[in-house]
């Protein structure tokens, strides 16, 4: 379950999505696309994808102390270049498999996209450790990784000079995070601590779309509300906040609060809002 320091580990005990054993195979094979949902519904399909994804690091150029290091992730390529980027940001659990097949989705749809790690390697399969994760994150170093990335996918040879971030849940205040903190094309937030305020946003350059759940109690009405004002004193028009009848992490397969039927309408209006500011 979820509670103030995020989401937990509980098994959804939903029914998944049908697929053939050719379906199964010919995705592991890489050879089609099946459906974001029913790849993340099964483990295999999930790692399959994850699978199709490359390790990617690069050096964080010479910057205030305690910022040097590497920033590190997975890149998935599109068929189609040059092309649009996407920056990627897990949740509290790390840089896992989910996370990974979601970048192979952009890549999909069209989109060149890395998949950050500001965990430096670890995973958390347990609320426990998944909250020692997330404590322990230096934002000064996560800030100059994210920083570096962006740059790094704005400049790569193959990229249109367009950029995106995304992310879920902790990755969703840092998504936010990343484009305050240097420019960004369109940022995109599932519910993720957005309380700011205005003279942190006054740095924000491109539009912002949000996924929120009415059920949440972490990233509630208030935050998103106090967001919604503090954007407007900042005079940044460029905010659209979708609700939905759900919960925190509603499009996490992996959740007890997965909703299907949410999670396919926060993706399309995810792909829509690229379209429009990423082309």
């Amino acid at each position: 379950m979820c509670d103030l320091q995020g989401c937990g580990d509980d098994a959804t005990g939903k029914p998944k999505p049908e697929i053939s054993n050719a379906d199964r195979r010919s995705l592991i094979k890489g050879a089609i696309a099946l459906p974001l949902a029913t790849i993340l519904a099964y483990p295999d399909l999930t790692k399959a994808a994850a699978d199709t994804t490359q390790p990617i690091s690069i050096k964080i150029p010479p910057g205030k102390a305690g910022t040097q290091g590497m920033a590190t992730g997975v890149i998935a390529m599109p068929a189609t270049l040059p092309a649009p980027t996407v920056l990627l940001i897990h949740e509290w659990w790390g840089l896992n498999d989910q996370i990974k097949s979601m970048a192979a989705q952009f890549a999909a749809q069209g989109y060149i996209a890395v998949a950050i790690d500001l965990y430096g390697g670890k995973l958390a399969t347990n609320a426990k450790d998944a909250r020692k994760y997330m404590g322990a994150t230096n934002a000064s170093l996560a800030t100059a990784q994210l920083t570096a990335m962006t740059n790094y996918l704005r400049s790569h040879k193959d990229s249109t000079g367009k950029v995106g971030t995304v992310g879920w849940c902790f990755g969703g205040g840092w998504s936010l995070n990343c484009s305050l903190a240097t420019k960004v094309d369109a940022t995109i937030i599932y519910y993720g601590d957005v309380k700011k305020p205005a003279s942190e946003l006054a740095s924000l350059k491109g539009p912002v779309l949000g996924h929120f759940a009415r059920k949440d109690k972490w990233i509630n009405k208030a935050m998103v509300e106090g967001f919604e004002r503090e954007m407007k004193k900042a005079d940044k028009t460029g905010l659209t906040v979708h609700w939905y009848d759900a919960d925190h992490a509603f499009a996490n397969p992996t959740s007890s609060r997965y909703d299907n039927k949410d999670a396919a309408l926060a993706w399309q209006r995810t792909l829509d809002f690229y379209k429009k500011h990423l082309g």
